[in-house]
């Protein structure tokens, strides 16, 4: 999470910020097969990003109340939009942690630029900001990362574990969760039919 700390004062260009990474048909781990990950903070150091396909059992409502931010009683009566907010699975890595990535129009101290769009919040604030409807605009939320070492993203690319391409803020916090995966691949004009043998970025 060193990566993350970082960059909070500066988006940098270059490396692969800002972008999808979709899961080859040869990735040889299954945990990983026919995710999207967007990738938040990428340097010569490593990489962290979250799956945003992958769908938590946990209901926000119920996280709420674990957490402390509600009781049970204030949770019942959240507005449907806020109980019916999503919780994702992010990746392997740290899996009780929260994260949110969210539209500009809601910064804390804690908030961390992921783009001229998109920024990552890693505290409970935004957790009862939304609750209480002073979020963002636009978020999405997932429990656990996935992160990789000093190049072994890079040798994973080039090894033809993934394919990756130029996020968009549309794609990244519609709710279609299920075909997003086939979305993706569709609006950059991939066949997933012919995908074994495409290089690794778009």
């Amino acid at each position: 999470m060193d990566l993350l700390r970082r960059k909070k004062h500066a988006v940098t260009s270059g490396y692969l910020d800002d972008q999808f990474l979709i899961a080859m048909p040869g990735m040889k781990d299954d945990r990983f097969a026919r995710t999207v990950i967007y990738i938040c903070a990428h340097s010569e150091e490593g990489a962290m990003g979250l799956i945003i396909n992958q769908v938590q059992d946990l209901r926000f409502p119920d996280l709420l109340v674990q957490l402390g931010i509600l009781d049970e009683r204030e949770a019942i009566k959240l507005p449907q939009p806020t109980r019916d907010f999503i919780v994702r699975h992010g990746g392997p890595v740290d899996r009780s942690r929260g994260f949110v990535l969210h539209s500009d129009d809601y910064v804390v101290e804690s908030s961390m630029p992921v783009s001229e769009e998109v920024c990552l919040t890693a505290t409970v604030d935004i957790l009862r900001a939304i609750s209480s409807g002073r979020g963002p605009r636009r978020a999405l939320m997932t429990l656990g990362y996935a992160g990789w070492g000093a190049g072994q993203l890079e040798n994973e690319i080039a090894e033809n574990g993934w394919l990756t391409c130029p996020a968009t803020p549309d794609m990244l916090f519609d709710s279609d969760i299920d075909r997003k995966y086939d979305r993706i691949l569709a609006a950059i004009g991939i066949d997933i039919t012919h995908l074994s043998h495409v290089a690794g970025h778009a």
